[in-house]
């Protein structure tokens, strides 16, 4: 049986250069390419919330948000509840759904072939398995964060 940890990180370490060739091939810097995934997933986010996910300085995220908002994929709207907060959300429509497809779409429908030769069992167990690394990988990205070693 292969190791564990090799295996994994192979893993991670692939899913990590395919988002930078994404990010790439959308013209982005990686952490802007990052910011519309959690604007898609999200939604709607204050600009200091935007920060907080991608671990940017305030002032960095305001200057991704205005990289995002000149290119058009992301607009500011007043907060309907409190109008004097203003929050980015994602543009979407046919271009911005065009243009994931197109750069995610290939990874997408080879994954889901992958996962789709599992059984029933095996997918529920795979997806529990992203259902909780996700947040362990969030708390050990905020672990390296508040010992000061990640950039920002």
């Amino acid at each position: 049986m292969p190791d564990p940890s090799t295996v994994f990180r192979t893993f991670v370490d692939a899913v990590g250069l395919h988002g930078q060739a994404v990010a790439a091939a959308a013209g982005l810097p990686a952490t802007d390419w990052y910011a519309l995934s959690v604007l898609d997933l999200e939604g709607r986010l204050t600009a200091g919330e935007l920060a907080e996910r991608t671990g940017l300085t305030t002032g960095a995220a305001t200057r991704m948000i205005d990289r995002l908002v000149r290119g058009g994929r992301a607009r500011r709207v007043a907060d309907e509840a409190d109008r004097r907060r203003v929050l980015v959300e994602r543009v979407s429509g046919e271009a911005a759904r065009t243009e994931v497809d197109d750069l995610v779409g290939p990874a997408r429908a080879a994954v889901g072939a992958v996962i789709a030769g599992y059984t029933e069992a095996e997918r529920a167990l795979l997806l529990d398995f992203f259902e909780r690394a996700a947040p362990a990988f969030r708390e050990g990205t905020e672990h390296i964060r508040r010992a000061g070693k990640a950039p920002s």
